[in-house]
């Protein structure tokens, strides 16, 4: 029961932090980025002009749902006798909102229905706003370090938290056609595209046909380039599951091998009168695995009830906690696959069944004669 409960646990934490922040960094930085094939390495892009051609052939593909485009560039906070270093990312009404709808703290999303106003508004984490000392509604001033030094007053629209600790830090979101005017880029300029993929399992294949159809002067890479530290943590994440799994199987076949062993001997003399009477070893050993059957039944159904079930409380209630600091989320997140719970049922059922042939073959070293002898 334990054994099995650990093991459906395991794998639905396991699953439920890759996912998690797979999302949370898919949401904010998207799968795909494109941007201009050079050697700059800054925060603020190399601007290019939009390619229809580019645009046209990745939204026709079933692999691509989403082809925004963005800017960013570097700027210091003032406010409250603060200041903060940030990077304003610019996005339009193309943007897809709905991570950061869920992330919000207070406030909203820009609208981009009054261009004027949306000029002016600005997304902030709740990082940043604890450091500035800023809520919803307060005003701003940010300066952009250029020939001349500019600075653009702005209205906390609303906070956010990612989650990531390197967005939070770091970013803050605006309006693209601001970036476009302090860097005096022309309407149809940019500084690169997000694209969203259709199944995330498929990245490299999307990013493969991104490459084939991209112009020479742009570059894409992946989310996973982009984050390498993340995305290695999540893979040893699966290693980590991978060793809980083996160590709690070996757990359930050594107590049932002790639980097996220990009925046979307390049935010896029951062995005994059954060859006297003409029993094969065969037929008395199946006794034995019907009846271990019977007791690994038993296990996987209060295993189930143990590892579902907490599962499900946690998924509802997010009782147990962590520290976002080190975790990227402020609770044990939870993602149950009914394949994995069905799987690792049946897994363990034959592996133990199988592994308990061995012990059950000591029926054959118990002769008639001794069993007399011994009772």
């Amino acid at each position: 029961m334990l054994g099995l409960g650990v093991m459906i646990l395991s794998l639905a934490v396991v699953r439920g932090f890759k996912q998690e922040i797979k999302d949370k960094v898919r949401g904010f930085d998207g799968d795909i980025k494109v941007v201009k094939y050079d050697l700059n390495a800054s925060y603020e892009n190399s601007s290019f002009k939009e390619d229809a051609d580019f645009f046209k052939l990745a939204k026709r593909s079933p692999l691509i749902t989403q082809v925004m485009p963005f800017a960013t560039k570097p700027g210091i906070i003032k406010a409250n006798n603060e200041i903060e270093g940030v990077v304003l990312k610019g996005v339009d009404k193309t943007y897809d909102w709905s991570f950061l709808k869920k992330s919000m703290v207070s406030g909203s999303v820009i609208d981009f229905t009054d261009t004027a106003e949306a000029k002016k508004e600005l997304l902030i984490s709740e990082v940043t706003a604890n450091r500035l000392k800023l809520k919803t509604g307060d005003k701003l001033l940010m300066y952009f370090v250029q020939q001349p030094l500019r600075k653009r007053p702005f209205k906390v629209k609303g906070i956010f938290s990612a989650g990531i600790e390197d967005i939070d830090k770091t970013y803050v979101i605006g309006d693209l056609s601001l970036i476009k005017k302090l860097n005096n880029w022309n309407a149809d300029t940019i500084g690169g595209y997000e694209l969203r993929v259709a199944n995330f399992d498929e990245l490299t294949l999307a990013a493969n046909f991104i490459d084939n159809i991209l112009p020479t002067r742009l570059k894409a890479y992946t989310i996973v380039e982009n984050y390498p530290n993340i995305f290695e943590w999540l893979k040893l994440l699966d290693v980590n599951a991978q060793i809980i799994l083996v160590l709690m199987l070996i757990v359930a076949v050594i107590n049932m091998i002790s639980a097996l062993l220990i009925m046979i001997l307390e049935r010896t003399t029951m062995i005994g009168i059954f060859k006297a009477m003409g029993a094969g070893n065969w037929s008395i050993q199946k006794i034995f695995l019907y009846n271990a059957a019977y007791l690994i039944g038993l296990g996987i159904i209060f295993g189930n009830l143990f590892g579902l079930g907490l599962s499900i409380f946690q998924l509802k209630t997010h009782l147990f906690k962590l520290d976002p600091e080190s975790y990227y989320m402020s609770f044990v997140p939870i993602q149950l696959n009914w394949l994995d719970v069905i799987l690792l049922n049946i897994g363990t059922m034959l592996i133990c069944l199988l592994v308990l042939i061995i012990p059950s073959m000591l029926v054959s070293r118990i002769t008639p004669v001794k069993d007399i002898r011994f009772k």
